[in-house]
């Protein structure tokens, strides 16, 4: 036995304590909103295929999957036919996929039944659609799990994947996981699962929700602060919180994978575009002013922000409509976190005292929550813009229907003149309910509308408490 593969061996020991029959530690005893589907892939997959776990840098990735192996153990699966490598390690990205696996026979004699493979960081490993491709096609015995917080855009367009994986995203926590992990008491409210579900409460149960709903809004906005990683939610302060988002999840995203993985050399360019970015959070993407402002072309800012929404940094957010209609109106950009945005710029609490910036990340928090909540039902999310500029901030299009949603987060929330937009949209197109997302918790239920203004139900719903129904909901798997 040479050298390498002792140290290979040794490596995957020290990743691999289950096969030592030691303990697992470190580990919460709660689970992401993922953990449901990524089980049932493991144990009754619906296809033969196998399991992509995407979502930016630190968001639980490699906590979900050693739940998962724990589940595996317990449930019998013998500890040998399991094995995890993270292809972050510089000695197995240099050695290579086979000869890890082929270490991992050398140390571990296979047993019978089915063998899992966790990969972590998989996009480093040479050629990693291929080869996941031909485990996929041929070797039926093996059940494979990777993940990637920047997976290159080369190969994710490659044939070579289609129908070979399938993706779970994961995003930054939810208020609800937030409130969970965070262990705060905060007052019982009834459940909500779908946004028109407010509007059939009683009068008795909308004021039993405005009394209880003030400490929700409190956290909501220290939430909003801290930024939706479970590293950063459980720090002591603000500072400490925005300081680990800036330095262990952006930088490391900008200074290291962008030039490993994408062969990104103007680094410096592409840290002013997405501070660029950054400070125009939520807002129409002005390609004209931003190349303008940073002296950079057009083509490279359209690769920078291909490059950022790869790996996770940003949504786009179409116009709404078809064809020439999307070709031609500007996208909207999205931070993938409210906190992203103030951890850069070194902002602290500072935002709490800027009501538009405050409005801006209660719309970019609720967008990621409702993105998150309907994406299994193959939503489609767009902006949309009417007459004389009056915009909506989110439609969702579900089997046929439309649901728009438009933050207001803001004292004047149910203010008519302020809800042009929606109205316009919902009486073009004969909808049922409109969403108007608030501040207060006073303002929850059907807004008046005058007599014969429309047959839509506008309804409120505070941004803390939408996302945490949301959360809850999408967390419990219905």
């Amino acid at each position: 036995m040479d050298a390498l593969v002792r140290e290979i061996l040794n490596v995957l020991g020290q990743f691999n304590p289950w096969w030592r029959d030691e303990p697992f530690s470190d580990l919460p005893n709660w689970r992401r909103s993922a953990w449901k589907e990524l089980q049932d892939w493991l144990t009754k997959p619906p296809a033969r295929r196998a399991v992509m776990l995407s979502g930016a840098r630190q968001i639980g990735k490699t906590t979900l999957i050693m739940q998962a192996i724990e589940g595996l153990v317990a449930s019998g699966v013998p500890p040998a036919n399991i094995i995890y490598a993270t292809f972050d390690h510089p000695l197995l990205k240099v050695a290579g996929i086979d000869a890890v696996l082929k270490g991992w026979r050398l140390r571990e004699p296979k047993a019978a039944g089915l063998e899992y493979v966790f990969l972590d960081e998989a996009q480093l490993i040479s050629n990693w659609g291929t080869w996941i491709k031909h485990q996929v096609d041929f070797n039926r015995q093996r059940r494979i799990v990777f993940t990637g917080s920047a997976t290159p855009l080369m190969e994710v367009n490659q044939e070579s994947g289609v129908g070979r994986w399938h993706t779970i995203q994961m995003t930054a926590l939810s208020f609800f996981e937030y409130a969970r992990l965070k262990q705060l008491a905060l007052p019982a409210l009834p459940k909500i699962g779908e946004p028109e579900e407010v509007s059939g409460l009683t009068t008795s149960g909308l004021q039993n929700i405005r009394e209880k709903a003030a400490p929700y809004v409190a956290h909501f906005h220290e939430y909003m602060m801290r930024g939706g990683f479970p590293q950063t939610a459980q720090v002591e302060s603000i500072a400490q919180a925005q300081r680990l988002l800036r330095e262990d999840i952006v930088d490391r995203v900008l200074k290291r994978d962008m030039t490993a993985l994408f062969g990104v050399r103007r680094v410096l360019e592409l840290e002013l575009t997405f501070l660029y970015l950054c400070m125009h959070d939520g807002g129409l993407l002005d390609m004209p002013a931003l190349c303008s402002n940073l002296t950079v072309k057009r083509p490279t800012v359209q690769h920078f922000i291909e490059l950022l929404e790869a790996t996770h940094l940003i949504y786009k957010l179409q116009p709404f409509g078809y064809g020439k209609e999307v070709l031609r109106g500007r996208c909207k950009i999205h931070l993938a976190d409210a906190a992203i945005g103030p951890a850069i710029m070194m902002r602290g609490k500072a935002m709490l005292d800027d009501p538009t910036a405050l409005g801006v990340a209660a719309e970019t928090t609720a967008f990621r929550h409702l993105l998150s909540r309907y994406r299994s039902r193959n939503a489609r999310f767009s902006y949309w813009r009417g007459k004389e500029d009056h915009e909506v901030d989110l439609v969702a299009e579900m089997g046929g229907e439309l649901i728009p949603f438009e933050v207001k987060y803001r004292s004047d929330a149910s203010n008519l003149r302020q809800l042009k937009g929606l109205l316009e949209l919902c009486e073009a197109k004969k909808l049922r309910h409109g969403y108007v997302i608030t501040r207060s918790p006073d303002d929850i239920g059907e807004v008046k509308l005058p007599a014969g203004k429309s047959k839509t139900k506008i309804v409120q719903i505070p941004a803390a408490l939408l996302c945490y129904w949301m959360g809850e909901v999408e967390a419990n798997g219905e």
